[in-house]
């Protein structure tokens, strides 16, 4: 009994004190041992299932693989969603089902996500179904339309129906967006900017270049991008080329609205140099609406006419004046219908 009492001691000091050295003849198979025992231990906490940590590492570590496996940027949805961090694998799975259930296939599903980290947290029944319900029965949207709608505006999805949506819609349709003109999945993104701070700001600007009011409506009706162009990047610019540059009439721009979709250094400064160092000019439709090819028929189609015109004139008066009259118009229409097959064939700039 007394020699069990000794050594008790002995083996508690060398298990739990480092700070006493115990002798012993072959020490190193028992540190062994209790390395291996204790390396055995950690694994099966951190397998363990009941083990909080591990628990939670795991849960967001399946979040993470589950958002990259539909192409969004892991990093940057915690960085604009911290709330994502928190949230079960359920609720993110919940999205997804709503969308999909309205139409919208995983892979355009996912650039929405990716786009708007923030719909990784929304709750489906208090703020996406909402949405299409407006939709739906507010916008009077076919239901094949509303994918298409949020496809190309995934914003629609953050926005309040009582609060941004709603009234919008009201303003658009006092407008005039009615009847045929109404909104629909092609235009939809006007819904998702404020009355206050961007739709009225436009209308006034359009207006103190000195259209009136109905003039303003009927312009953004018959072409709706307008609502959605910047006023310092879009209109300012290429109002004052238009004006200062173009030497053009506003009445010009009330009957073409379309102008502003134009790019201001891609197109419409080529064509217009292009038209001037030519001493030609051509309504806006017809120097912006037609491809670079077409642009080029006409522009040979206008120089041939030109130099018609000038040898007309010096020769006109005797009968040799007359058949070469004659001989010239046939060979100048032969080479236009000529010039115009191919610039159509090939719809490419030509240089001259």
């Amino acid at each position: 009994m007394l020699i069990r009492l000794q050594i008790f001691p002995q083996t508690l000091i060398h298990l739990h004190s480092p700070l006493t050295p115990v002798k012993s003849s072959n020490p190193r198979p028992n540190w062994t041992k209790q390395s291996q025992f204790l390396d055995g231990f950690r694994t099966s906490l951190s397998s363990h299932p009941n083990t909080p940590i591990s628990d939670s590492g795991l849960r967001f570590r399946q979040k993470l693989l589950y958002i990259q496996s539909l192409k969004v940027n892991s990093s940057k949805a915690l960085h604009k969603n911290p709330n994502f961090r928190s949230v079960p694998l359920d609720t993110v799975k919940s999205v997804e089902k709503c969308l999909y259930s309205m139409g919208i296939e995983r892979s355009a599903l996912g650039r929405i996500l990716d786009m708007h980290p923030q719909l990784l947290t929304s709750d489906p029944y208090n703020d996406l179904y909402p949405v299409f319900d407006f939709l739906l029965n507010e916008v009077h949207m076919p239901y094949p339309d509303i994918q298409k709608s949020i496809i190309r505006c995934p914003r629609l999805l953050l926005c309040s129906v009582d609060n941004q949506l709603r009234p919008t819609l009201y303003f658009l349709k006092n407008l005039g967006f009615v009847g045929a003109r109404a909104i629909t999945c092609q235009n939809t993104l006007l819904l998702v900017y404020s009355v206050e701070g961007t739709l009225l700001p436009k209308l006034e600007y359009l207006q103190n270049l000195g259209f009136s009011f109905k003039e303003v409506v009927n312009m953004v009706v018959r072409s709706p991008g307008l609502l959605t162009y910047s006023i310092e990047k879009n209109f300012r610019p290429k109002v004052e080329y238009f004006l200062d540059e173009m030497k053009g009439d506003l009445a010009e721009l009330r009957r073409f609205p379309q102008y502003f979709s134009f790019s201001l250094e891609g197109k419409i400064k080529l064509r217009h140099r292009v038209l001037v160092e030519h001493g030609f000019s051509l309504p806006l439709p017809e120097m912006l609406k037609v491809s670079d090819g077409e642009f080029n028929s006409q522009l040979i189609e206008m120089q041939l006419q030109l130099v018609d015109e000038r040898h007309l004139n010096t020769v006109s008066g005797n009968q040799d004046g007359n058949k070469w009259r004659t001989s010239t118009i046939k060979r100048s229409a032969s080479l236009k219908k000529k010039l115009k097959n191919t610039c159509t064939r090939r719809g490419r700039r030509f240089t001259n």
